[in-house]
């Protein structure tokens, strides 16, 4: 067996059984915006995400409701005088 007999075979099997999901979901078509339909919905789930998030950090700044206290660090607030 030879290096090229072993790379030839992770190629096969990479190709024939680790990627035959993704050509399942080519769905036949030509059209680019339909292939990609999975990655259409997985970007508007993250963007309603990032919304609902940014709205919920919104809520807890708007309420005062996040400890801002200087605890350990002179760079988290005013440098001590001297």
């Amino acid at each position: 067996m030879t290096f090229k007999e072993v790379f030839e075979g992770i190629q096969s099997f990479s190709e024939n059984v680790l990627f035959a999901p993704y050509d399942a979901l080519r769905l036949g078509t030509e059209s680019w915006a339909l292939s990609n339909v999975i990655n259409w919905i997985l970007m508007i789930i993250g963007f309603v995400a990032m919304l609902y998030w940014m709205g919920q950090l919104k809520n807890y700044n708007d309420n005062n409701e996040e400890d801002r206290s200087q605890t350990s660090h002179g760079y988290l607030g005013d440098l001590p005088k001297e």
